[in-house]
This record gives structure tokens, sequence and C-alpha cells, in this order.
């Protein structure tokens, strides 16, 4: 069976960020799977320091595939830098993911 990935015309590939009951809650859109990672890993709590944030499992299923790309996620606060634009705001979510592995459903 020939796998067909979901690419949009733009050339990014949308992932759907699975729970541990397999609920697709959300879905992360990016060129790469670790760049759609960067977007959920974001999303947790931040910690006080990168050193300080606890690391959490991400799960991001492909769309229109069976591949599942886990990653380890963490995201901290940090202040913004010097130059940045008007509109940033003075502290700053950073985030880092660290690839585990790919497993594949057998669903």
């Amino acid at each position: 069976m020939e796998e067909k990935t979901m690419v949009r015309e733009d050339g990014k590939r949308n992932f759907a960020l699975r729970g541990t009951d397999g609920d697709e809650s959300s879905v992360f859109s990016g060129n790469t799977p670790r760049q759609a990672a960067l977007k959920a890993a974001r999303r947790l709590d931040p910690a006080s320091s990168e050193d300080a944030a606890d690391r959490t499992e991400i799960r991001l299923r492909e769309k229109g595939t069976d591949k599942v790309h886990i990653y380890e996620g963490w995201a901290w606060h940090e202040s913004a830098p010097d130059d940045k634009p008007d509109w940033m705001p003075d502290e700053i979510t950073e985030a880092n993911v660290s690839k585990q592995g790919i497993e594949h459903l057998d669903e």
C-alpha cells in the first residue's frame, strides 16, 4: 500500500496532536514535523527557565498517514530581545523539542 502525505499548496503539512487516549484535539502545520512540534510545545505550561522546565511527550500524527512523530517538548519564559518590535510583550514563551522516534498506527 502506497502512503500519501498530504502536502498543502504552500508546502506545509498538517499534524494532529494526539492525546494518550488517541483523541486528536488540535492541528499544527509546518514544513517539517519538528516545526509543528515546536508550535505545540509553545502551548505547554512554561517554566521560569529552560533548566526548570518539565519535559512532556508530544505525539503528532501526520494527516493522511499512519505515522506518529514522538517528541519530548518543554517551554519556558524568557525576556524578549532588546530590539523587539513594539507589539511583542516583554516576556515571551520559548520552546524546544527532542525527537524520540516514529510509530505507525495499526488502526
